[in-house]
């Protein structure tokens, strides 16, 4: 392999594993609400939830619900060797939970005025992947 044009100094992209359990259950058609209660530590679970919160106008459960998925992704992400900053790439699909929570944190927060959080929250997750924002807002639309 080589290193030529590699930054070194660049850490490797953090890839959560899949969640097979849970995708198929979701994909069978049983209800974030239910899973929830099965699998508390998937962060994907605990991010439809915050979605389908902020969708019906409960922006208070949507943050909360959002800042579970967003904390329980960064349990996972350090498990799996995250050290804080690098790569959480979108295009890895076990990803989604995490930065789609992180997507849904900054929603809600903006919506009750948490304007550092805000920034706080856009910077992470730029910082994880720069096409995750436009990537989450187009499954979202």
């Amino acid at each position: 392999m080589s290193m030529l044009g590699k930054n070194l100094m660049e850490p490797e992209p953090t890839l959560l594993p899949p969640e097979p359990e849970v995708t198929e259950s979701l994909a069978a058609g049983e209800e974030p609400v239910d899973l929830a209660a099965k699998h508390p530590t998937s962060s994907l679970v605990w991010a439809l939830l915050a979605e389908d919160a902020l969708d019906g106008g409960y922006t208070v459960e949507g943050y909360a619900y959002a800042r579970v998925g967003y904390h329980r992704g960064l349990d996972s992400l350090r498990q799996n060797g995250w050290k804080g900053t690098g790569p959480v790439p979108h295009s890895h699909e076990p990803n989604h939970g995490f930065l789609r929570a992180l997507y849904s944190l900054g929603q809600a927060a903006a919506a009750i005025g948490e304007e550092p959080e805000v920034v706080r929250i856009n910077n992470l997750l730029d910082d994880c992947d720069p096409t995750a924002k436009e990537k989450i807002a187009a499954i979202r639309r």
